[in-house]
């Protein structure tokens, strides 16, 4: 049975949304959108290790696409960056920015090193 591409990211996509939504009221604090930078960092680690495994085009579109495409959020990420700049807090913006990229790229070099 073949499942079609648009099913297995529609599946993966409801599974990463209702996860990153749990996420984000775990972590959540006042102070710093924390779960924005974790379902980032996490969702990087996840997606470079769902890769580096190949587990094969119906997998990476499923938990690859589907689940980590819904689970991370750039979008949330530019508007949380700009809303700390905003409220006259401009190292705290750039130092979002910074925790999110340079956070990513390090998760998705461990899942690299872990899957060697």
């Amino acid at each position: 049975m073949t499942i079609p591409p648009a099913y297995l990211v529609g599946a993966g996509g409801i599974a990463g949304a209702i996860l990153r939504h749990l996420v984000g009221l775990a972590v959540a604090d006042d102070r710093l959108p924390l779960g924005t930078l974790t379902v980032n960092v996490v969702g990087s680690f996840a997606l470079g290790l769902f890769t580096f495994l190949s587990l094969g085009d119906d997998v990476l579109l499923l938990l690859g696409t589907g689940a980590c495409g819904s689970f991370t959020t750039f979008s949330s990420f530019a508007v949380d960056t700009v809303e700390l700049w905003d409220a006259d807090r401009p190292r705290v913006a750039a130092g979002y920015a910074v925790a999110n990229i340079v956070g990513a790229l390090l998760a998705i070099g461990i899942a690299y090193v872990v899957t060697l």
